[in-house]
């Protein structure tokens, strides 16, 4: 059945395999070492007891197969259980009993073990074919139940096969798991795989291999502490008990975060230490598994010992010295371990600090991004960590009754159909096994895991049905005509209680989305007209902020009107009074929220501009007969006047933006927010490189565009236009785009041609931009005037950015038919800044320059941090992380360690694991005013944007509409306190400062940049 052959290898290297090849009897006690020696280094073995791997010595079986070799048959009785040595081997299942309808589901590689079955006689449930040349060892069926009868407590957890399902059920029933700290068996429909579960634990750490980079970083760690702080580390006395050599949770919290500006808060040290904890570098005298930042008792590895050894002087000073390196790396994967330790606790054990940290969590995981605030914050509560460690591990069958739905947190998995083998491949963020669940149907495919060490979240059948129970009983279906008008969502009060219980009084409703008149109507009948309105009523200002998604002005305004001019049918004289003054009340002070959100927007659109006048008549009116809307119609006429006075003066005189994109003097004039029917001068070129200046509005379509440029070039006939770039990229706009201007690239251009000219095209010399850096003028700049100068800019230019504008943006302007000038400019200066970081850099021809060049950049972004602006920042570090730049070994070199250090923490602070982690910690202890990372914004709103429909059924998705408005809300908060920060002392170049850093010369050719970079510091060989 099996081709098999023995090899014989007289070469000394496989002096090991000669021992194994000798029988049992005849091997000598130097045999068994020699073998033990080799076996010591197989992964399967790295954890079993000394003695239990000497037997294995004694009795094991060398065996290499070729490529292409049948081991064993599905359906086959086991004789032989085996260990991967070398090579690798397919899994093989058929639905059949062909052997050429099998289905390769995962392939085993060294040091993974399989075939137990032979523990209970029960048939083979797959084929094992070997994939490559393979060395295996082979332990006959005797001999491997004699070893699991005396050390199965050891085994138990060690030898489930690579590939779970299939082998792994009469092992496990043998004896209970015990070596693992935290594996469990959870049976899902007599499947029992490893997993992670709240039980309290018995063992010192979770992962009992430290990695050597955690080892080292304990090391570095607890040296620094016995340097700068030894009374940390000492004995302790409890209840008249004595714990040698112990540390304070709260104590050892208190000193890592007054080492480093890079930990910003208690709950990130926590994480921190718990990496450290579930390595078992650190341990709880008790053995527990989470960190707490309490006066609990942790001892350092090292201090396990009796005679632990106390660093020397060079270990003191190298401690030191790497101190801030080993906080950057315990800081970057901190949030991951503390995450995983909340993920173990019993789920009744976590507190809402927890559950608001794992609802965090799921904001950003792109499966759950469609589901409403109300079943993620239920989620929260209910997820349980699972991690496996084997690729190959099959985490559950086809045809499987469906238990659990997965998330993938880490890692990735196959999914794999009997027939078809592997059909796609499901990564960090994906989601699988909902749907059997939903249909309550078998699994339609395998889950195989397609790399070592994969993490899930899990949620189990119990509580998914129970989810899906609650939101429905809590779902109230408001009907018209037999279709859904309105969809509410239910839920108790937390400002009213009642000792009797909760009656239908006692719930808020919250929309989850309805036709938009009819959410409207909501709204307004819900909204509270007492001084509270503006705080309270949260969801008008949503749907004031993003009605434009979905009612238009044009359609919005005679809504309103409509809505004021309502009569109540039905009650008595006294009561339709008071509906009408109640119902016009709420429409005015809709509209004034309406027109405080759109500001100048509102001028740009006659049909706004009448609705206002229009109302204002009606209400003038009213409150001639109705006194209780005079103070209403007061501040409504404020309102309307200043945008109809400002709307006429717009129409009669349009401002002229000169240059307004490009190089001109007017970006010394303090920046105002530019209108869609403000004009702009453009320079437009053609194929030879002259140009022709045409004036049109910032609004123009590309169809006005080259209207314009054939004027003056005398033939529209097949003209395109085009944004070319430096590098040479071409970009032709359709003739339906609009306000084209502000998306060109930092130096590039725009050009109108013929189709037959396109291939032609090519940059203008000044296109390349400088080719000499402005070292010489940089150098007398003071770091705190150029940050200063250039916050002061950008904090213009962020204040033009309209937040409708970020709306416009993330749906598409196309869709919305508005122009986004404001935050392209905005957009590009991060994009400027950057660039002018590289060119600078790469411009510098002298070494020592050089590095003086790169210490004032990160003094500059240092500056740039301490005023908020955190645009900027990035910028300049994302400047420095260039290959251009990071590759000048030589300077980075001679950079002094303080500057170094500096760095690393800036650039900890761009980690993007954890869906920017480190950032969005630093940002929630910052006060306004604040320059956000605008990338980072732009990205959460897009992947809000694409996670969710903006219609469910025809109704507009309005948790979606909330969940947008909450990103662009921020915006709101870091522009609620002026920009007005203490002003360096003015020195004799403000004014050169003032203008260097509104006029940056860059060049932003990649290739460019690069060739510079290698003629600096040319490649070592």
């Amino acid at each position: 059945m099996v081709a098999a052959h023995t090899s014989s290898h007289p070469s000394e290297s496989a002096e090991w395999i000669i021992c194994l090849e000798k029988s049992p009897a005849e091997r000598s006690g130097e045999d068994v070492d020699i073998i033990l020696a080799r076996l010591k280094n197989v992964k399967a073995f790295e954890r079993f007891h000394p003695s239990l791997l000497q037997q294995i010595c004694l009795c094991g079986f060398y065996e290499c197969l070729e490529k292409g070799i049948t081991l064993y048959r599905q359906g086959d009785i086991g004789t032989n259980w085996y260990t991967v040595l070398s090579g690798s081997l397919d899994v093989k299942v058929s639905e059949t009993s062909s052997y050429q309808d099998a289905v390769t589901i995962c392939t085993l590689g060294a040091g993974t073990a399989f075939g137990e079955s032979i523990l209970d006689n029960t048939p083979r449930h797959a084929t094992i074919v070997t994939r490559q040349f393979s060395e295996l060892l082979r332990v006959e069926q005797r001999e491997f139940r004699s070893l699991w009868e005396k050390y199965h407590q050891c085994m138990s957890g060690l030898l489930i096969p690579t590939y779970g399902v299939m082998e792994s059920d009469r092992m496990m029933d043998k004896g209970n798991i015990s070596s693992n700290s935290f594996a469990s068996v959870t049976k899902h429909n007599n499947k029992r795989s490893f997993i992670e579960i709240p039980a309290k634990p018995h063992l010192k750490c979770i992962s009992q291999v430290p990695s050597e980079k955690i080892l080292w970083a304990g090391k570095i760690i607890r040296n620094a502490i016995l340097s700068k702080a030894p009374h940390m580390i000492r004995d302790r006395k409890y209840h008249l008990k004595t714990y040698r050599q112990c540390c304070v949770g709260t104590e050892l919290v208190d000193w890592q975060m007054q080492q480093s500006s890079s930990i910003h808060s208690r709950v990130q040290a926590v994480g921190m230490w718990q990496v450290l904890l579930e390595e078992g570098v650190l341990n709880h005298v008790d053995q527990e598994l989470s960190f707490q930042d309490k006066y609990l008792f942790y001892r350092f590895l090292d201090d396990e010992k009796e005679d632990a050894p106390f660093p020397s002087e060079e270990e003191r000073k190298e401690s030191l010295e790497e101190l801030q390196d080993t906080l950057l790396l315990l800081s970057q994967i901190g949030p991951d371990a503390q995450m995983r330790m909340i993920l173990r606790k019993h789920p009744s054990e976590r507190t809402p600090d927890d559950l608001e940290i794992i609802y965090e969590e799921l904001l950003h995981i792109k499966a759950l991004s469609h589901l409403s605030t109300t079943v993620k914050r239920e989620l929260a509560g209910v997820l349980i960590f699972e991690s496996h460690t084997k690729s190959g591990t099959v985490l559950f069958s086809q045809g499987e009754e469906g238990t659990s739905w997965y998330i993938i947190l880490k890692g990735s998995v196959n999914v794999v159909i009997y027939g078809k083998g592997v059909v796609c491949t499901l990564h960090e963020g994906d989601d699988f096994g909902k749907l059997a669940l939903v249909n309550d149907a078998p699994r339609a495919a395998s889950i195989v895991l397609r790399e070592d060490n994969c993490h899930f979240l899990r949620v189990d059948k119990e509580d998914f049905n129970r989810i899906l129970r609650d939101v429905e009983a809590n779902t109230v279906r408001l009907k018209e005509h037999g279709q859904d008008v309105l969809v509410l969502e239910r839920s108790l009060s937390s400002s009213r209680t009642s000792s009797h219980g909760a009656s239908s009084s006692h719930y808020k409703y919250k929309v989850m989305s309805g036709t938009p008149v009819k959410i409207l109507e909501h709204l307004l009948e819900m909204m509270r007209l007492d001084s509270q309105f503006t705080e309270s009523d949260s969801a008008l200002n949503d749907f004031v902020l993003m009605h434009c998604v979905f009612i238009p002005n044009s359609q919005l305004c005679p809504v309103l009107m409509a809505h004021y001019h309502a009569q109540a049918s039905q009650g008595t004289e006294q009561e339709k009074m008071d509906y009408t003054l109640n119902n016009k009340r709420r429409v005015i002070c809709l509209v004034m929220q309406w027109a405080a959100v759109h500001g100048d927007h509102l001028q740009e659109e006659d049909t706004s501009v009448a609705f206002l006048e229009e109302l204002l008549k009606a209400l003038s009116n009213d409150a001639k007969v109705i006194p209780g809307l005079r103070d209403q119609f007061t501040k409504l006429d404020r309102i309307v006047k200043q945008n109809t006075e400002e709307s006429r003066v717009s129409q009669k005189k349009h401002r002229v933006l000169l240059r307004q994109f490009s190089m001109g003097d007017e970006k010394l004039q303090k920046r105002q927010p530019i209108r869609s029917n403000d004009e702009i001068l453009f320079k437009v070129y053609c194929c030879d490189h002259t140009y022709t200046t045409i004036r049109v509005s910032v609004a123009a379509s590309v169809r006005e565009v080259i209207s314009a440029v054939a004027d003056k070039l005398g033939s529209a006939d097949d003209l395109i236009l085009v944004n070319l770039s430096s590098a040479g990229e071409k970009v032709v706009f359709k003739p339906n785009d609009f306000s084209v201007f502000s998306t060109l690239s930092v130096n590039g251009r725009l050009f109108a041609c013929r189709k037959d000219q396109l291939d032609s095209l090519t940059p203008l010399p000044e296109q390349e931009g400088t080719s000499a850096g402005l070292l010489s003028s940089f150098e007398l700049m003071s770091s705190k005037d150029v940050a200063y100068h250039m916050t002061s800019f950008d904090w213009e230019l962020f204040h033009c950015v309209h937040e409708l504008e970020l709306i416009y943006h993330t749906f598409g302007r196309q869709n919305v038919k508005k122009t986004t000038v404001n935050l392209d400019l905005f957009l590009r200066r991060f994009n400027d800044i950057q660039f002018w970081v590289i060119t600078e850099m790469c411009l510098c021809s002298q070494l020592s320059k050089r590095v003086q060049l790169l210490k004032k950049f990160i003094k500059i972004a240092a500056h740039c941090k301490e005023y908020g602006n955190l645009n900027a920042f990035f910028a300049i570090i994302m400047g420095l992380s260039n290959q251009a730049v990071c590759r000048l070994s030589q300077t980075w070199e001679k950079l002094p360690s303080k500057f170094r250090k500096f760095y690393g923490e800036f650039e900890n602070l761009m980690d993007p694991s954890r869906n920017h982690r480190a950032y969005r910690l630093m940002v929630a202890k910052l006060e306004p005013p604040i320059i956000p990372f605008m990338p980072l914004l732009i990205k959460d709103m897009t992947f809000t944007h694409e996670g969710n429909k903006t219609f469910i059924d025809n109704l507009v998705n309005f948790e979606k509409m909330r969940m947008i408005a909450n990103t662009v809300k921020i915006l709101r908060y870091c522009r609620s306190q002026p920009f007005s920060p203490d002003s360096p002392l003015v020195s004799k170049n403000h004014p050169e400062v003032r203008t260097y850093v509104r006029q940056l010369n860059v060049i932003d050719n990649q290739r460019t940049l690069t060739q510079l970079s290698h003629r600096l510091e040319p490649r070592r060989s």
